[in-house]
């Protein structure tokens, strides 16, 4: 048995050698060769790389909501294409104010529910000096337990007091990105802005943590309920974050669900005319929006893959025609047919998987462009990157079988008499 495994790896190591001088002689066309394999990898590993730090970076944006908390609003935040869905979630009705107060009133399983509501028409906040910020700040109304229900943590300054929520005070509290924008050099806290023509004074900005794509959605000014209240009154869309606790969460969700139905009076077996959304679920949601995508390209890589085998196959069928006589030879001298079989898929198998580790390489480093345009993570596909090798081989195998079956049965005395 050893000796017949011996005798085995001695052939392959003879074919592999083999193989090897041939690809050194034939410099040039092994490496035309060698790039269509790359090309069709790179095509692969490239994209979904790239497509690997897009997911990364929108799903760490995803965690907004913060842990075991959910938001409940009136749609979805990831709408489908189909314009009978999109006009039907539009068409919902908003939830009142005093729908949301009964849920907090009623959620027992919940440690925090914070109401808040935001103006639709994005603003303008001016800072004392006449520097402005771009269009495009949302204004919120907040009571201070939808701070803890977000997860938010103040980074300078302090939280709404209980009485300036009950007077409706004029104070404010600057998400990030108004903070970058207004005050790079100055302490914010004490300033005044003035939004809509009214002003306010800054009590504490909001800690970044991040944004997904880079985007602005930390460019918010926050204010207390009851201010807003005074100024845009109460018949606004609103929404209200819960937070329970770990264990709880999936049971909090669902009694939430049970009242806000029995307060919009939703018919039982009808769907819910509400949306409630986690973490888990956006991550979800966004996973199946871009299955298809992956799919597609899947498929367009997966055809210059093709071509590429298609490639070693007419060149490996060129090389056995240039190599007739040198396998008449080795047939001469007692070579038998799967050796001349192996060295020739061996052959195949080595140009495929050259082409292949060059195509992974340039594939994760193309990709990952992306991953420093975005300043987020790099990400190395470990999954794609054994299926590009594995993928490879079997190119190798498939479309060297053919070449290699033909130079097998080539007849000795025939190769031997070829010019």
């Amino acid at each position: 048995m050893t000796g017949a495994l011996e005798t085995f790896l001695h052939e392959v190591r003879e074919s592999l050698s083999m193989a090897l001088i041939s690809l050194r002689t034939n410099k040039l066309r092994s490496i035309l060769t060698l790039l269509g394999i790359a090309v069709g990898v790179f095509s692969i590993i490239g994209v979904m790389t790239a497509m690997g730090v897009l997911i990364s970076s929108i799903q760490n944006g995803m965690t907004f909501l913060g842990a075991n908390t959910f938001q409940v609003q009136r749609t979805s935040p990831m709408m489908t294409g189909d314009i009978n869905e999109r006009l039907k979630m539009m068409n919902r009705r908003r939830i009142t104010y005093e729908q949301a107060v009964q849920v907090k009133e009623f959620a027992s399983l919940a440690k925090a529910v914070g109401i808040f509501c935001y103006l639709e028409s994005p603003k303008v906040v001016i800072a004392e000096g006449g520097k402005k910020t771009n269009p495009s700040i949302s204004v919120s109304g907040r009571e201070i337990e939808s701070f803890l229900a977000n997860n938010w943590t103040i980074d300078n300054g302090r939280l709404f007091s209980q009485s300036e929520l009950n007077s409706g005070n004029h104070v404010a509290i600057l998400g990030a990105d108004v903070v970058t924008k207004l005050y790079p050099k100055t302490d914010p806290i004490g300033q005044t802005i003035k939004v809509d023509g009214h002003k306010y004074q800054v009590i504490g900005t909001v800690q970044s943590r991040g944004s997904v794509l880079g985007g602005g959605d930390e460019s918010f000014v926050l204010i207390p309920l009851s201010t807003f209240f005074g100024i845009y009154g109460k018949n606004q869309e609103f929404s209200f974050k819960v937070q329970a606790d770990a264990l709880a969460i999936d049971d909090c969700m669902e009694q939430v669900r049970g009242i806000l139905r029995a307060v919009r009076h939703v018919p039982p077996g009808e769907e819910d005319d509400f949306a409630i959304i986690s973490n888990d679920s956006l991550i979800t949601q966004f996973s199946e929006f871009t299955k298809y995508l992956r799919l597609g390209i899947i498929i367009v890589s997966s055809i210059a893959l093709l071509a590429a085998g298609v490639g070693i196959m007419n060149i490996m069928l060129v090389s056995v025609t240039e190599r007739t006589r040198e396998i008449g030879i080795r047939k001469a001298v007692g070579a038998r047919k799967n050796h001349i079989m192996t060295q020739f898929i061996l052959e195949a198998i080595l140009i495929s998987q050259l082409g292949g580790i060059i195509g992974i390489i340039l594939g994760i480093l193309g990709g990952n462009l992306l991953a420093v345009v975005m300043n987020t993570t790099a990400v190395i596909p470990m999954d794609w990157v054994l299926i590009g090798f594995l993928t490879c081989s079997v190119v190798g195998v498939v479309f060297g079988v053919y070449p290699a079956w033909k130079a097998a049965n080539l007849d000795p005395i025939e190769s031997l008499r070829y010019e």
